[in-house]
C-alpha cells in the first residue's frame, strides 16, 4: 500500500448507527492509511446509545463520534474524499451532494440495527451482527491493492463487495 492516506465517507440517512460503526471500524483497522468519516442526509443529531455501548465495550475510540450532516463534507474546506460508501438503502437512493474530486463510490447496504424491536439483549445482538458485517466488509476493502488498481476495476470490485453477503 502507498503512503497516501485515503479519506473515506460512510453515508446513511440518520448517521446514528451503521455509518458511525463503519467510521469507527475503519479508523481503527485502517489507522495510518485511512481517515474515515460518517454523515447523514437527515442526521438524528445523536449517536445511537447501543452503537456507542458496543464500540466502547470493544475498545474503539468514540471520543470524536457524532451525528452530522453530509453538508459538512460538501462544503469548501472539507476533506476531499477518495471513497464514499452508502450503508443504508434509503441513502443510496437519495440525491447526494456533488463531491469534489469524483471519489470512487459504492453501496454497501446493511440492516439497520436501530429498527430491531425486542428486549435489550435482542437489540444488542442486532448491533453486534451489523458490526460484524461491517467489519468483514471493511477487512475485504483493506485487502485490496488500492495503489495497483485502476479506477474502473476498483469501482467494480467495491460494488461487487456491496452485493455479496458478509462472511
Amino acid at each position: 500500500m502507498s503512503d497516501k492516506i485515503y479519506n473515506v465517507l460512510f453515508l446513511c440517512t440518520g448517521n446514528s448507527a451503521r455509518s458511525i460503526l463503519a467510521e469507527a471500524v475503519l479508523n481503527q483497522l485502517g489507522a495510518g492509511h485511512f481517515s474515515a468519516y460518517s454523515a447523514g442526509s437527515y442526521p438524528r443529531g445523536e449517536v445511537h446509545p447501543l452503537a456507542l455501548e458496543l464500540l466502547q465495550n470493544t475498545d474503539y475510540d468514540v471520543s470524536t463520534l457524532r451525528s452530522k450532516s453530509w453538508d459538512e463534507f460538501a462544503a469548501p474546506g472539507a476533506p476531499k474524499m477518495d471513497f464514499i460508501f452508502t450503508v443504508c438503502d434509503q441513502a443510496a437512493g437519495e440525491a447526494c451532494p456533488i463531491w469534489p474530486g469524483q471519489p470512487v463510490s459504492a453501496h454497501w447496504g446493511f440492516a439497520d440495527p436501530s429498527h430491531v424491536e425486542g428486549d435489550d439483549e435482542t437489540r444488542r445482538r442486532a448491533f453486534t451482527h451489523t458490526h460484524m458485517e461491517i467489519t468483514n466488509r471493511i477487512r475485504l476493502f483493506l485487502s485490496l491493492p488500492l495503489d495497483k488498481l485502476d479506477r474502473m476495476s476498483l469501482q467494480k470490485q467495491l460494488r461487487e463487495m456491496g452485493q455479496s453477503q458478509s462472511a
